[in-house]
C-alpha cells in the first residue's frame, strides 16, 4: 500500500470512527468501568442464566422467566421479553452473545446513554418477538412470512438489541457506512438463512430506522433540540451527542 493509499484510509477511519473513538476512549479513561457498569451488569446477567440453563435442574427454571416462543400467549410472551434478551440461544456460542453485549451495549451506554440504550434494545428485541406472531400468520408463502413451525422455536438472546443499537450509535456519530454495513449484513444473512432469527433481525432493523427519523424530526434538520441531547446526555452519564 502506497503512502497516498495510507492517507486515504486514515483520513477515512478518522472521519468514520473518531469521533465514536475518542468518545469512548474518552469515558472509559476518566470514569473507568463506571462508565459502562449497566453494560457489565447485562453481561454478568447473561453469564449467569447460561450457567444455570445449563444445570440439570435450572433448564425449566429460566425457560419460565426468559423463553419466549411464538406458540404462546401474547401476554406471556410479552412478560418474559425483557428477560429473553439475557437469555443466550441455545443453538449458539455464548461467548458470541457475551461479546456483543458488551462491546455493543458498552459502546451504546457511553455514547448514547443509559436511558436510550435500554429503550432502543427493549424496542428492537419486542418488535422482533411481535414479528414472529405475524410472519407466522402471513405464512411460508411470502417472502415477508415464516412457516408454521417457527411457532415452536424459542426466541431468546441479545442479537435484535445489538443490531438495533450498533445501528443507531453509528447513525447519531455519523458513522454511516459502518451502519450501512451492519444493515447489508443482516439482509445478506436473510437471504443466505432465511430463517426466524435473520427475520428479527431485518425487524430490528424496521425499527430503528424509525426511531432514527424520529429522532431526527425531533431535533429538526438544523439539530434544534441539541440543548436538550446535552441535558440529556449528562442526566444519564453519557459525554453530549454528536450533532
Amino acid at each position: 500500500m502506497n503512502g497516498g493509499a495510507r492517507r486515504g484510509l486514515r483520513r477515512f477511519a478518522r472521519r468514520e470512527w473518531g469521533p465514536l473513538f475518542t468518545t469512548v476512549a474518552d469515558a472509559l479513561r476518566t470514569r473507568r468501568l463506571r462508565a459502562i457498569w449497566l453494560t457489565l451488569s447485562a453481561v454478568a446477567l447473561t453469564s449467569l442464566f447460561q450457567t444455570v440453563q445449563n444445570q440439570s435442574w435450572g433448564f425449566r427454571p429460566i425457560q419460565i422467566i426468559g423463553s419466549v416462543k411464538a406458540q404462546y400467549p401474547l401476554w406471556l410472551s410479552l412478560l418474559r421479553t425483557p428477560f429473553s434478551l439475557f437469555v443466550p440461544a441455545l443453538d449458539l456460542p455464548v461467548w458470541g452473545a457475551l461479546a456483543q453485549v458488551l462491546l455493543v451495549f458498552g459502546v451504546a451506554e457511553i455514547c448514547i446513554g443509559r436511558g436510550r440504550m435500554l429503550l432502543i434494545a427493549y424496542a428492537a428485541t419486542l418488535a422482533g418477538t411481535l414479528y414472529a406472531r405475524v410472519g407466522i400468520h402471513i405464512g411460508p408463502d411470502s417472502v415477508f412470512g415464516l412457516p408454521a413451525s417457527a411457532a415452536a422455536m424459542v426466541d431468546t438472546g441479545p442479537s435484535a438489541a445489538v443490531v438495533a443499537l450498533a445501528v443507531y450509535v453509528c447513525w447519531r456519530y455519523r458513522a454511516y457506512l459502518t451502519a450501512a454495513v451492519v444493515a447489508g449484513s443482516m439482509a445478506v444473512e436473510v437471504v443466505v438463512k432465511n430463517n426466524l432469527a435473520g427475520k428479527e433481525h431485518i425487524a430490528a432493523l424496521i425499527t430503528v430506522a424509525v426511531i432514527c427519523w424520529l429522532t431526527w424530526v425531533r431535533r429538526g434538520p438544523r439539530g434544534g433540540d441539541g440543548d436538550q441531547d446535552r441535558r440529556a446526555g449528562s442526566l444519564s452519564g453519557a459525554p453530549p451527542i454528536q450533532s
